[in-house]
């Protein structure tokens, strides 16, 4: 399957660098004329000027296309790819060049290239789009004009990487489907819950057998069940304030990659709502490896498997009956609170994760109005575990596991 991709820019023209140096000759050869008149100059001069005229009959080309291979591409944080790109369609009557342009947060090396190709190594320390961003300047024919254009001939797109250590759910009533999740009810399961008398339609192999001997009649043993559950992760896309709010916004993706990451190992499944900014998205909830990526292609807004929305409240699709909802935001939207609260009057568990940290403007610096925006939070804390939505916050200090730790037990609340 090829997965290069073209891709055309409007050239931009301007005079050569032969052009100018033929002008600033004519210019100064025309001067002297002039002061001291030698009409001899300008006869010399005149076959200058002939080509000067002649730069409104040069053909050019007006767009220019670059084949980058491949076109689009996924790795993480600080795993390096190779992406290549080459000049494609150059018209017979000029001449192109190509060279790479360095792109802030991308580490790019040259491994080999020539005027109309160029194959690079690239990797990027933080998750996020890259292009493979390529300058094209064409010299028309005769050379009176140089076009340049810059393309994006190919994208990378950088994953976080999540950390390794699991991140437990709220303890609640999970689907009637079998998971690793222990359960306090009877059913299939390895860990013990009690012995009872045998009754009609119990299976044979739950028989006890020293139990039923000592007491004399038939007895069986009963177990807690395994359960699997349904996780969504919501995610707050809405513009941020400069300063603290904006870099703890960086953090919300890195804490969605490792819930999503923990509930597929764990063989729930897993799926994502990102609401707030220009394109809300979601992705219903499924299971397996891939769903991870998938999951990941969403966040990032790459591909076509997940599904556009509008308003600022999550589909009803998109969140299964039942599921435990994680929410990763700063706090400081109000659509984004209304939307958990909005899912918790649903029947769902909702567990709200704060990563905003301290003070949220970073022009201010005043210890009274930092201490009323802490009593400030503290109450909103408070005001929406009344309504069902726990909060619970992640600071830079500590991971994720041991924030998730400090979420309360709850049953399933009433939908």
């Amino acid at each position: 399957m090829d997965d290069s991709r073209t891709t055309e820019a409007v050239l931009q023209w301007s005079a050569s660098p032969l052009t100018r140096a033929i002008a600033t000759c004519v210019g100064v050869a025309l001067a002297v004329a002039v002061i001291g008149s030698r009409w001899q100059l300008v006869a010399f001069v005149a076959p200058m000027l002939g080509v000067l005229v002649s730069i409104g009959w040069q053909r050019r080309p007006s767009t220019a296309s670059v084949l980058g291979r491949p076109g689009m591409t996924r790795c993480f944080e600080n795993e390096p790819l190779q992406l290549s790109a080459e000049l494609s369609g150059q018209p017979a009557d000029a001449v192109a060049t190509m060279k790479v342009v360095a792109v802030q947060g991308l580490q790019s090396e040259l491994i080999a290239g020539d005027r109309g190709s160029a194959t690079v190594s690239a990797k990027a320390p933080r998750w996020g789009r890259y292009p493979l961003r390529i300058r094209v300047d064409v010299v028309a024919a005769g050379g009176l004009l140089t076009g340049t254009a810059v393309i994006d001939a190919a994208d990378l797109f950088v994953f976080p990487v999540a950390p390794p250590q699991p991140t437990g759910i709220p303890r609640t009533e999970l689907p009637d489907r079998l998971g690793t999740h222990l359960t306090r009810h009877i059913g299939p399961g390895v860990e013990f819950a009690n012995i009872r008398a045998y009754l009609p339609g119990d299976q044979l192999r739950a028989v006890n057998w020293p139990v039923s001997a000592r007491r004399g009649s038939l007895h069986i043993t009963e177990r807690l069940t395994d359960r699997a559950a349904d996780v969504v992760v919501l995610v707050d896309l809405s513009a941020q304030p400069a300063g603290p709010a904006t870099a703890a916004t960086e953090r919300a993706l890195r804490g969605a990659t490792q819930v999503v990451q923990t509930a597929l190992r764990n063989g729930d499944r897993a799926g994502i709502v990102g609401l707030g900014g220009r394109r809300p998205r979601w992705l219903g909830a499924d299971i397996g490896r891939r769903q991870f990526y998938r999951i990941l292609d969403a966040a990032l807004g790459v591909g076509s498997e997940y599904q556009d929305t509008a308003g600022t409240l999550a589909p009803r699709a998109a969140v299964p009956p039942g599921a435990v909802v994680v929410g990763f935001s700063t706090m400081l939207d109000t659509e984004f609170a209304l939307a958990m609260i909005d899912l918790c009057k649903r029947g769902h568990t909702v567990v709200a994760v704060d990563i905003m940290e301290g003070w949220p403007f970073a022009d201010r610096d005043d210890p009274l109005l930092e201490r009323m925006w802490a009593l400030q939070r503290s109450a909103m804390y408070r005001d929406m575990k009344v309504i069902g939505v726990d909060v619970v916050s992640w600071p830079t200090g500590i991971t994720l596991d041991q924030a998730m730790s400090l979420v309360p037990e709850r049953g399933r609340r009433p939908s």
